[in-house]
């Protein structure tokens, strides 16, 4: 036979899972220090730069 199973409890236990997966993603985005942000943003500015570096600009 099928496993009898609480719909109340598997729709709760689906919302704390999601909640806890919003809290990781936010936990890595927001819980740095303001000079690893400086960092990350400093990195990704050099990225970009070196990206923009390499473009070929189409002749009008």
């Amino acid at each position: 036979m099928a496993e009898i199973i609480n719909l109340r409890r598997a729709r709760k236990a689906k919302a704390r899972e999601e909640a806890e997966a919003t809290a990781a993603a936010n936990r890595i985005a927001f819980g740095r220090t303001k000079a690893e942000r400086a960092v990350t943003d400093a990195e990704q500015r050099l990225a970009d730069q070196r990206l923009a570096a390499h473009k070929i600009d189409p002749k009008p």
